[in-house]
């Protein structure tokens, strides 16, 4: 019977891991490199979709928990252009399939949905390496160690567990986004909050794009998108937030003042995170005690899959370890022969429609289509 597992990562798919699993009577130890649950901001609101997040939640049962964080009517979306007129706007009458949640309340209620001690914290892993017999030894920053027969890759963008399975490295997409918050929207920022509505909008034209949506507490949360290269975007300073803020507004000049608003209106500093996957269809081969989920398996540019995928990763492993309780092999084969086509056709789905590369009518047409079709 398997009875240590490590998990770096305690996200949403590392954390999922981990519920099931206790259901399932699998202990498990998760290693997380943040000092404490509320080290950093955990990021803003999100869609779990009934065919994959949820999924999940049910295994973890946790679903009627998770429909007490939803925010109503946080459904609603409209497509803007860039004189601030809607094309096209789609109300919340409550039934849809994606309901939205701020991710951090989320993370709080799997960690609270888990026995006491199971999350390390302030385990920053250094390296991995491979043992004998399918085990491996985890070694953190601090100098200490942890030996485990199996480890699961829970940790993002740049896994330290990946290069145990494979020597591909994610790569820059072309596009990065500038992200901004603006609070108490409806009375500090009336015309910003207008343009977005009640849930979220999108704004596109000439390669750029803003992205906002309503968040808990009347906040704007923006994104602001550009397709340039990283020597572009490593020529501004984001430190000097002022002179950052005025060179991304520039890039926006002749759009409606509510929706430059979202840049040169934040309240915080900006900040640039470059968007990096990698490559469509990144499989591995099976190595013995060891696997991934998440991000650290299926990175791709943000197409609102990424952190659904991990949670049902994150169950879909627990309830294949559990089928198999003497045959770890057994269940990690399975898991990822699943993991690897599912990921890719939500990947390739959802960033068809949600996104484009080239700038115009074709952009506003797929992202119409994404928010026309059936919630499924």
């Amino acid at each position: 019977m398997l009875t240590d597992v490590t998990i770096i990562g305690a996200g949403l798919g590392g954390l999922t891991l981990a519920r099931v699993l206790h259901l399932h009577g699998i202990p498990s130890v998760v290693y997380e490199a943040e000092s404490a649950p509320t080290a950093r901001a955990q990021g803003g609101m999100f869609d779990i979709h009934d065919y994959n997040g949820q999924l999940a939640l049910s295994d973890a049962q946790l679903l009627d928990k998770f429909r007490g964080l939803v925010l109503p009517g946080r459904q609603a979306m409209r497509v803007l252009d860039t004189t601030g007129a809607v094309l096209f706007e789609k109300t919340d009458d409550g039934t849809g399939g994606r309901p939205e949640v701020q991710r951090g309340e989320l993370r709080q209620l799997l960690l609270d949905s888990l026995p006491t001690g199971t999350v390390r914290w302030g385990h920053k892993v250094s390296g991995v390496r491979t043992l004998t017999e399918g085990r491996h030894e985890v070694t953190f920053a601090d100098g200490t160690t942890a030996v485990t027969g199996l480890l699961v890759g829970a940790d993002g963008a740049w896994s330290r567990v990946r290069p145990l399975l494979t020597d591909v490295v994610p790569g820059y997409t072309g596009r990065s986004v500038v992200e901004t918050y603006l609070f108490e929207a409806p009375s500090r920022h009336p015309a910003a909050a207008k343009a977005v509505g009640g849930g979220a909008m999108v704004a596109t034209g000439q390669g750029r794009e803003i992205f906002a949506h309503r968040e808990r507490n009347d906040t704007l949360h923006a994104y602001v998108g550009l397709n340039e290269p990283r020597a572009w975007l490593d020529a501004i300073d984001f430190t000097d937030a002022p002179a950052a803020t005025a060179r991304i507004a520039r890039e926006f000049e002749g759009w409606a003042p509510e929706l430059t608003a979202l840049i040169t209106d934040s309240d915080v500093a900006p900040v640039l995170r470059p968007l990096y996957a990698l490559p469509a269809g990144h499989r591995w081969d099976r190595v013995p005690g060891v696997t991934l989920l998440g991000d650290a398996a299926h990175l791709s540019a943000p197409n609102g899959e990424g952190a659904n995928l991990a949670m049902l990763d994150g169950a879909e492993l627990a309830k294949s370890l559990a089928a198999h309780p003497d045959d770890v092999e057994a269940a990690l084969g399975a898991y990822e022969r699943a993991m690897f086509p599912r990921s890719a056709e939500a990947i390739t789905h959802e960033g068809a429609e949600a996104h484009g590369s080239d700038a115009g009518a074709g952009v506003v047409e797929g992202l119409i289509a994404a928010v026309t079709r059936d919630d499924r």
